[in-house]
């Protein structure tokens, strides 16, 4: 049997082992996926060893930390500085980030967008971020703080703190942030949101199965609005596939982990 599992803090709220689970019972695979709350960074390659894990997801706040116990990075997650999902090959640990491409498929039915505004900093708003910007579409970072802004300045990627920030207009506004979570704060000052929100044409949360605070902003404010539910299946869809070397087809993985959604 092949053991898989996702580390996060906090991890309770993860369907990622409902997504997989029904995978494996599709295609017939003899394996298992857990979700497993890490309170220590440092402690997660020495878990994935310490639990023989074939391979592995990696959620907030532990995705830069994975991109650093990694042997080797593939693809965009080069780029990024973050990895979602770790594959454990003849004791080496292969990282990827599925998080990028699965929110691009998420956001397909939006139509076209031009700009967006990415708040939050951390892992998943570099992936953001990067294939944002690998499509064309214009992209500025807002974070509580001046901690992690650096890393988008560099690229030469409008970054700003709420403090001193003047709002621009912009088609997408994405949430990367935890706020939301499990309290019913919003990611940035209403007075920033309301502004930002009023001209906006699409909102986004990266938190699934909850309308947030902010996605209620989104809704008062007249935008399409979504939660994270498909970025959750997309990535999820293609980690499964780089588990097994890209050897099943993603509409069928995708028809199978989606019924898990259903039922």
């Amino acid at each position: 049997m092949k053991n898989f599992c996702v580390f996060g803090n906090p991890v309770e709220h993860s369907i990622s082992p409902k997504l997989h689970n029904e995978a494996f019972k599709a295609f017939g695979i003899d394996a298992n996926y857990i979700k497993i709350l890490l309170e220590n960074h440092y402690k997660l390659k020495e878990s994935i060893f310490k639990l023989e894990l074939d391979g592995a997801n990696i959620t907030v706040p532990y995705k830069e930390t994975a991109f650093e116990v990694c042997d080797e990075v593939f693809g965009i997650a080069k780029k990024i500085g973050a990895v979602n999902t770790i594959v454990q090959k003849d004791g080496s640990l292969l990282g990827f980030n599925t998080d990028a491409p699965g929110f691009l498929k998420s956001i397909e039915e939006f139509g076209k967008i031009e700009n967006a505004l990415i708040l939050g900093a951390g892992g998943t708003a570099k992936a953001i971020m990067f294939i944002l910007q690998e499509n064309g579409i214009n992209t500025e970072i807002l974070n509580r703080s001046k901690n992690r802004i650096e890393f988008f300045q560099k690229r030469k990627i409008g970054a700003f703190c709420w403090n001193n920030y003047n709002p621009n207009k912009y088609d997408l506004i994405v949430n990367t942030t935890s706020a939301g979570l499990k309290d019913e704060n919003l990611p940035a000052p209403k007075e920033i949101l309301d502004k930002i929100l009023r001209d906006a044409k699409f909102g986004f949360d990266v938190i699934y199965n909850k309308q947030t605070p902010f996605l209620k902003l989104c809704k008062e404010n007249l935008l399409t609005y979504k939660d994270g539910t498909d970025m959750l299946l997309y990535q999820a869809v293609f980690a499964f596939n780089i588990f097994f070397d890209n050897q099943y087809d993603e509409e069928k993985i995708t028809k199978a982990m989606r019924k898990s959604l259903i039922d």
